[in-house]
């Protein structure tokens, strides 16, 4: 049986037999039995490569970070983590450099001034594991919002991509309909969407372009 440790674009933590491609973490989730206590340990959350240096770490090690999954780049910025600076040193570096481009520039993005402002914009106070009623939202013009973007439409997480948006799943993008029109709840915090709009380039699942992955 899968473990829960995938993580879906509110950030929450499932059970599914797909991987994605990314791993991450924010931090130790299981107790001392190796059981999942918590939804995260810290505000650092970053994704992952998931493979580097030949590195292995265990699923559910007590005392030591826990590995999550993601289906992408559009997920894992919309449940609010970053890309990590060692594994993912190219992309991490485009992404803090994009933060600090623009009239709405992050002045000195550091790396611990990026976890504390994604820890703000992505939660509000509350606890146990599944945590998306928590979630902070906010609220633009899907017009304005650049691609990669994960937003709330019609109760689902959807990707806008081009004139399109796509459905969430496990398994990959899917369903494309129409850029929903005038406002919606933006999934994505807006440091990582202040990112996407000064051109940080997400790497995105392959069904993004085909929509294929099915319901």
């Amino acid at each position: 049986m899968p473990r829960r440790n995938r993580v879906d674009p509110f950030g929450d933590l499932h059970a599914h037999a797909a991987r994605g491609m990314f791993t991450g973490n924010r931090g130790c989730l299981v107790d001392d039995n190796r059981r999942l206590v918590r939804h995260h340990m810290s505000n650092l959350w970053i994704t992952c490569v998931t493979d580097f240096r030949g590195w292995r770490f265990p699923l559910d090690a007590p005392h030591r970070w826990t590995p999550l999954f993601f289906l992408d780049d559009a997920v894992a910025l919309a449940a609010g983590h970053r890309p990590c600076g060692l594994c993912r040193r190219g992309d991490y570096v485009a992404y803090k450099d994009a933060v600090a481009a623009g009239p709405a520039a992050l002045d000195r993005p550091w790396a611990s001034t990026l976890n504390r402002r994604l820890a703000a914009e992505r939660l509000r106070r509350g606890r146990g594991i599944d945590r998306a009623a928590h979630r902070r939202v906010w609220t633009a013009e899907a017009d304005a919002l650049p691609d990669g973007t994960v937003v709330i439409d019609a109760g689902m997480a959807r990707l806008l991509l081009g004139d399109r948006s796509l459905a969430f799943g496990f398994d990959g993008w899917h369903s494309p309909t129409p850029r929903p029109p005038g406002a919606v709840d933006v999934l994505t915090p807006p440091t990582s969407v202040l990112a996407l709009a000064n051109g940080f380039c997400p790497t995105l699942h392959e069904s993004a372009v085909s929509g294929s992955a099915g319901p």
